[in-house]
């Protein structure tokens, strides 16, 4: 999503590390660059203006003049700037009497439903007992879809034809209550704009179930518009935090940087893709980190941790180093790797190097390429699998046909899988067999 910013601001940093000792001349061009930057990714007037003149001010002053390296000194301060601008990270409140109601707002299509299955996901992976409500009766289709969810996770939904929402929240926390649920998720209606319909009956649901939090789910795809939607929300209903969807969307980015200094409201997560994993508890540090193409190692990191098998890992660590790993285990790494998420986000989460290296790859034709490979392995049969010496020439054009490729694909893995065996023998021999498994692990 901020790629773009990236690009424009890692440019500013590269001029600025040519110079030994840096000028206020040479801090106001740069500061001048910063200014354009976020201004193209859309980032609020307001925010940009006071966000460099703190850089500038602390640029020009003993802080860098005095520093060995004064352009990574400049680096550090709108970091550190970029982190006092995006605010403070709040975390859910779960407080109080059960169950804890948790009502989400905001406009059609900002992706509430899907945000409230997300939740449902992570809140039951912590312990709670979750049932969500659907209290959007006008939506077509928006009942339907929060069952479909629930039935996903193995989450109850409560929904109560012909009443409206105000009552229908109110049934619906009786029956948490009776049934002992710890968390309720409200996914109330939303309206093509904001009007005082909508607030009125927002307004109406929560001073009949009292929530502990209501956040307002706003799709940063629209950009500067969102500011102004989470205002509009704000001065209706008292919204304690913000669900930012679409964040790995082509957006600019800007309403992720504007909106907390904006309206005062905290962001609370970022919807990280369309899986029901794919939600992030909001670290500013970490974001500013992705924004100044510094990577988010931390992230990949609760990303593998949620989605690969430790015990499988172990395993196929072992398998690899006795010499024993076999095309099903190629293929089954490929498939957790690609359940933890599109290939261009893992990589630029990759600090540094690797990051930059992810901007040249094309990311549908990254994931294209491992779907292929994944093919190819699924059309051999366990056989060929674990012994791909077998291969002649009309096993692999039998593999070319049934997976949809070309012969010289079927040709191009299976060297590659040869290059990787001699690898882990070469690892193996040069006595690296203990120390691996625990690093795959």
């Amino acid at each position: 999503m901020f790629e773009n910013l990236s690009d424009r601001l890692n440019g500013v940093f590269k001029q600025l590390s040519r110079r030994g000792k840096l000028s206020e001349k040479d801090v106001d061009a740069a500061m001048r660059e910063v200014r354009l930057a976020l201004l193209e990714a859309d980032v609020h007037y307001s925010v940009v203006k006071d966000f460099v003149a703190r850089v500038r001010e602390r640029a020009v002053g003993q802080e860098v003049s005095r520093a060995l390296n004064p352009a990574q000194q400049v680096i550090k301060i709108v970091n550190e700037e970029l982190i006092a601008t995006l605010g403070e990270p709040e975390r859910l409140n779960l407080s109080g009497p059960k169950p804890r109601v948790i009502m989400l707002v905001g406009l059609q299509g900002s992706g509430k439903t899907t945000a409230a299955g997300k939740l449902a996901r992570m809140l039951r992976s912590q312990g709670e007992r979750v049932m969500l409500v659907a209290a959007d009766p006008y939506r077509p289709a928006a009942v339907t879809q929060l069952n479909t969810l629930g039935e996903s996770l193995n989450v109850p939904v409560f929904s109560e034809a012909g009443i409206a929402p105000p009552e229908l929240t109110v049934h619906a926390q009786q029956k948490a209550e009776l049934g002992g649920y710890t968390v309720m998720i409200l996914d109330t209606a939303g309206r093509s704009q904001l009007d005082d319909e909508l607030m009125d009956e927002l307004q109406a649901i929560t001073s009949r179930v009292h929530p502990v939090e209501i956040l307002l789910v706003v799709d940063s795809m629209i950009g500067q518009e969102a500011v102004n939607i989470a205002t509009g929300f704000r001065d209706a209903v008292e919204i304690t935090g913000l669900v930012l969807t679409k964040i790995d969307g082509d957006a600019r980015g800007g309403a992720a940087i504007s909106i907390r200094s904006v309206t005062g409201v905290p962001i609370k997560f970022l919807g990280t893709g369309e899986s029901l994993e794919a939600i992030e508890v909001f670290d500013p540090d970490r974001l500013s980190s992705r924004i100044l193409g510094m990577g988010d190692v931390l992230g990949l990191i609760e990303r593998a941790e949620a989605t690969l098998d430790e015990q499988t890992a172990r395993e196929q660590a072992e398998r690899m180093i006795a010499g024993q790993f076999t095309l099903e285990d190629f293929r089954d790494q490929l498939s957790q790797v690609r359940s933890m998420g599109p290939i261009g986000q893992l990589m630029g989460m990759l600090p540094g190097g690797m990051g930059q290296i992810a901007n040249q790859v094309d990311p549908q034709e990254a994931e294209e390429q491992l779907k292929r490979t994944e093919a190819i392995i699924n059309s051999m049969t366990i056989g060929e699998r674990r012994n791909p010496k077998i291969l002649n020439a009309s096993r692999r054009r039998r593999i070319a046909r049934g997976s949809g490729t070309e012969v010289q694909d079927v040709n191009r893995l299976l060297k590659q899988f040869k290059q990787a065996q001699r690898m882990f023998k070469t690892l193996n021999k040069a006595g690296m067999r203990g120390g691996l498994p625990r690093i795959f692990g």
